[in-house]
């Protein structure tokens, strides 16, 4: 049975740099896709959040790129808590899809992966 899922990704950025933006949501979107072997159709939402020192792209203009013109896409600006990861791009994928909870893969790329190192997947 098909059931709405969410997956979850981040990524930091080296510098607040349009392309730099665009370049790393794109990695990380793939990443997920292939990771938990979607498609575009499978997609429900998703929803991007950035740190307040990443203010040069806004990361679903990368999904834009990628094709997903369709796809409901929202940012935010992610809560600005004191010692927080800086240049952070965060991504909760609303999907549908026959996986089950533990079956996920959620996609932690560069020092986003201290965010949450419990659910990283092998090989990350």
């Amino acid at each position: 049975m098909t059931l709405v899922r969410g997956i979850r990704g981040a990524i930091t950025v080296p510098a607040n740099d349009d392309g730099e933006i665009i370049k790393a949501t794109q990695l990380l979107l793939k990443k997920m896709m292939e990771a938990n072997c979607l498609e575009i159709d499978n997609l429900a939402a998703v929803l991007f959040s950035s740190t307040v020192d990443l203010n040069r792209a806004f990361p679903a203009r990368a999904a834009r790129m990628l094709g997903w013109k369709h796809v409901p896409l929202m940012c935010q600006v992610e809560i600005d808590v004191p010692g927080a990861l800086p240049r952070c791009i965060r991504v909760l994928m609303l999907v549908n899809t026959e996986l089950k909870p533990e079956e996920v893969r959620h996609i932690y790329l560069g020092e986003a992966r201290l965010l949450r190192e419990d659910l990283l997947a092998d090989g990350q």
